[in-house]
C-alpha cells in the first residue's frame, strides 16, 4: 500500500531525470516495514511529523504483513528496485549484507549522520556482521507467551512460574480448554522461531557456527515437541493447521486470544502493544519466558526486534544520507518516540528510555517489565541465521515437515528428518 500521493512522487522522479535542479527542491525516499495496523499507524504519524519539518523530503513508503512483506522485497531485490530505507530483520540480516543488498551504517555515524553514543554497544551488536553495523537495531525483544489473567482466574488455574517447562505448558493448556470450552493456545506453536529455540534450551543452535549444516545432532526434542502440538490440537485445546493462513491474514486484530476465544499466545514481546490495543484498555495481560525443557536452560534471548538497514539500491548517495537521517529521528527524538511509544521494542536509546519511562500506559510497561525479567536468565544471542535461511524456511520447514506432520500426512519423525536432510543440502552451499 503506498501513499495516496505516490503518484505524484513517481512524476518528481521522472522529471529529475529532466531538470536535475528538481531534486535539489524535492527528494523522494522511498521506504518500507511489516507489522500490524497500530505500527502502520505511529509510523506513518512519524513520517509525516519528518516531512513537515524537512519540506524538501517526499517519503513514500508501502508495508505488509511480515510474510507479504519478504515474498515483495525479494522480488523487488531481483529486479533492482528496492526501496531505500527498508525494515530488516535479524534473520536475514546476515544473508542480506552477505548478498550485497544492503550497505553500512559505520560511514553515516563517522559524518554525524546517525547518532548512537546513547545506544550501549551489545544492543549495536546484534546489526553487525564482520564489524560493519548493517541495521540499526529498533527495539530490544524476545519470544513470550501472552496470557490472559482474567481467563486464567475464570478457570482457577494459576499463572505460570518463569521457568516452567513445556510439560507444564501442554497440562495448562488442557486444563484452560477443559474449564472454559475455549484454545487455551492460540496459533502459532509451529512457528520456525519455537523449532530454534527449542534447541536453545539444550545450549545448542539450529544451525553451526559456520553455518553449513543443522546445529544439533539429536532429533527427538523436535519429534516429541510436535507429538505434543498434535496431542494439544487433537483435544481441541488449540487450533488446527488449517486456521493457520487465516489468523495469519487477521492479524492481531483476529487473533484468539483479543476474540476472547485463546487464553494464550505465543509472540515476541514488541508485538503486545498490537495486541492489547486490538483487546481493549480493560484487558489485563501478561507476559511469560518461554517453556524450556525439564532441566534445560532458558529458551529465550534477547534479539534486536528489528532492523532499519538502507539499500544499495539506493538511487544516490544524497536519498541514502537523507535515510541515515530519518532512522536518527526516528530513533533520537522524543517527539518520535511519543509516537512510537516502543511498540517495536523497548527504546534501544537509554536517553529515550528514560524519557518514556513516566510516560508508560500498561502495554508498554508490562513490554519493559518482561524484557527486565527476561533479562535475569536468557541464553546468550545466536548469530544471525546463515544464507540459506530463507530458501529452508520457506521450501523446506513450512511445505516439507511443519504442514505434512500437523496434517498427519507424514510422521514427526520422518518430517524431522526431511528437515534435516533438506536443510543440510541447502547450507552445505556456504562451505567454503
Amino acid at each position: 500500500m503506498k501513499k495516496a500521493f505516490s503518484l505524484i512522487a513517481l512524476v518528481l522522479l521522472a522529471l529529475t531525470s529532466i531538470h536535475p535542479a528538481a531534486a535539489q527542491d524535492k527528494l523522494v525516499l522511498r521506504m518500507t516495514w511489516w507489522g500490524s495496523q497500530n505500527r502502520h499507524d505511529r509510523t506513518i504519524k512519524v513520517v509525516e511529523m519528518y516531512e513537515a519539518a524537512h519540506p524538501n523530503i517526499d517519503i513514500v513508503y508501502e508495508f505488509a504483513g511480515f510474510n507479504d512483506y519478504w515474498t515483495k522485497l525479494t522480488t523487488q531485490a531481483a529486479g533492482n528496485k528496492l526501496p531505500c530505507l527498508i525494515q530488516q530483520d535479524y534473520a536475514y540480516l546476515a544473508e542480506w549484507a552477505k548478498k550485497g543488498l544492503i550497505i553500512p551504517l559505520d560511514d553515516s555515524i563517522k559524518a554525524g549522520l546517525l547518532d548512537v553514543s546513547n545506544i550501549p554497544d551489545p544492543v549495536l551488536a546484534g546489526g553487525r556482521i564482520d564489524g560493519k553495523l548493517y541495521g540499526l537495531n529498533l527495539g530490544i525483544n524476545s519470544q513470550s507467551i501472552i496470557l490472559d489473567v482474567e481467563a486464567f482466574q475464570k478457570a482457577g488455574v494459576d499463572l505460570p512460574a518463569p521457568n516452567w517447562t513445556w510439560t507444564d505448558f501442554e497440562k495448562i493448556v488442557l486444563q484452560l480448554h477443559d474449564k472454559l470450552g475455549i484454545w487455551g493456545m492460540g496459533p502459532g506453536l509451529s512457528d520456525e522461531q519455537l523449532w530454534k529455540s527449542l534447541y536453545l534450551a539444550y545450549g545448542q543452535w539450529a544451525f553451526s557456527k559456520d553455518g553449513t549444516q543443522i546445529g544439533y545432532t539429536d532429533d527427538k526434542p523436535l519429534v516429541d515437541y510436535f507429538k505434543m502440538i498434535i496431542r494439544i490440537q487433537d483435544a481441541k485445546a488449540a487450533p488446527g493447521p488449517e486456521l493457520q493462513p487465516e489468523y495469519d491474514k487477521a492479524g492481531p486484530e483476529g487473533a484468539p486470544i483479543v476474540t476472547r476465544k485463546g487464553a494464550m499466545q505465543y509472540q515476541w514481546s514488541n508485538q503486545v502493544v498490537a495486541v492489547w490495543k486490538a483487546s481493549g484498555a480493560d484487558r489485563k495481560f501478561q507476559l511469560v519466558p518461554l517453556p524450556r525443557v525439564a532441566g534445560g536452560k532458558s529458551a529465550n534471548y534477547v534479539k534486536p526486534s528489528m532492523f532499519f538497514s538502507i539499500t544499495s539500491q539506493c538511487e544516490t548517495p544524497e536519498l541514502a544520507n537523507e535515510a541515515a537521517k530519518f532512522i536518527n529521528f526516528f530513533t533520537n527524538t522524543a517527539e518520535a518516540n511519543d509516537v512510537l511509544f516502543a511498540e517495536r521494542g523497548v527504546p534501544v536509546s537509554t536517553k529515550m528510555l528514560e524519557y518514556l519511562k513516566p510516560k508508560l500506559d500498561a502495554p508498554t510497561a508490562e513490554t519493559f517489565n518482561f524484557l527486565s525479567l527476561v533479562q535475569k536468565d536468557v541464553s546468550p544471542i545466536p548469530p544471525p541465521d546463515p544464507s540459506g535461511w530463507a530458501d529452508i524456511r520457506n521450501n523446506v520447514y513450512l511445505p516439507q515437515f511443519a504442514d505434512p506432520v500437523l496434517y498427519k500426512q507424514i510422521s514427526p519423525e520422518d518430517g524431522a528428518k526431511t528437515l534435516r536432510d533438506e536443510a543440510n543440502r541447502i547450507l552445505a552451499k556456504n562451505k567454503k
